[in-house]
């Protein structure tokens, strides 16, 4: 970082304080808590986080220095505040892809329009020819979770996913919220949350670097007694990956 960037002496002596003062209101906050789940503690705290992080960051960039603490993610669900009987629930669901091969994704586009000219119910414009076309025409074919399944098929592959159910008093209106789908979402309705990333992967790897192999070589000692016989048409679907950690109520 070059000079000019870096934040003055006194702007790290702020952050100091602001962590101060941070840890004073959550030990306060703490001292006169109503209960296991108390929303004045958990908002203390994720204060108190977020003044150490800065202070860290400031530390690092003006003295090239570090603290010895570990800032925490925010990994935990607010206390649940929705009703005790929802009326109605929304899913939410997150889901990324890298393209990684984008002329599998072209050719499987191209699939797909050609059997819908083929039976009428295609335009016959010609096939997509840019990947942004071959998206809009996969995912206006195929339902979200069959993609999910089927995702290497069509060039792509799985990155983090979130799937959130949150409590509603009464459904909403139809056509209310489809300009903006997930922009008021309170986490304090949040009834459960499952999440899938490769982070839980590598956590488990570093936990435990010989998790899964239980099965000594001497286990197996003839490979002709296993079934193998698979045909060569048949599909093998690799079906969307179970949540690695699942937050609920």
């Amino acid at each position: 970082m070059s000079d000019a960037a870096q934040p003055t002496a006194a702007e790290v002596r702020a952050a100091a304080e602001a962590v101060k003062a941070a840890l004073d209101r959550h030990l306060a906050a703490v001292e006169r808590r109503s209960g296991e789940d108390d929303p004045a503690v958990y908002e203390a705290f994720n204060q108190l986080a977020a003044a150490a992080e800065t202070y860290d960051e400031l530390l690092y960039d003006r003295y090239d220095e570090v603290t010895p603490f570990e800032i925490p993610g925010d990994d935990t669900l607010p206390p649940y505040t929705g009703p005790e009987e929802p009326n109605a629930i929304s899913v939410l669901i997150r889901r990324d892809y890298a393209v990684v091969e984008p002329q599998r994704l072209l050719s499987q586009a191209q699939r797909v329009e050609a059997a819908d000219v083929e039976t009428g119910t295609g335009i016959g414009d010609g096939a997509p020819g840019t990947v942004h076309g071959a998206l809009g025409t996969l995912f206006g074919e195929f339902e979200p979770d069959e993609i999910a399944s089927r995702h290497k098929e069509f060039g792509l592959e799985e990155g983090d996913s979130t799937l959130w159910v949150t409590a509603s008093d009464e459904p909403a209106d139809p056509g209310e919220w489809l300009e903006a789908p997930f922009e008021h979402v309170d986490p304090q309705r949040v009834v459960c949350r499952f999440d899938v990333s490769a982070v839980f992967d590598d956590e488990l790897d570093e936990d435990d670097p010989d998790e899964g192999d239980d099965v000594e070589d001497d286990e197996i000692e003839d490979y002709d007694d296993l079934d193998t016989d698979l045909d060569e048409d048949d599909d093998l679907d690799d079906g969307e990956p179970e949540p690695l950690e699942a937050r609920e109520r």
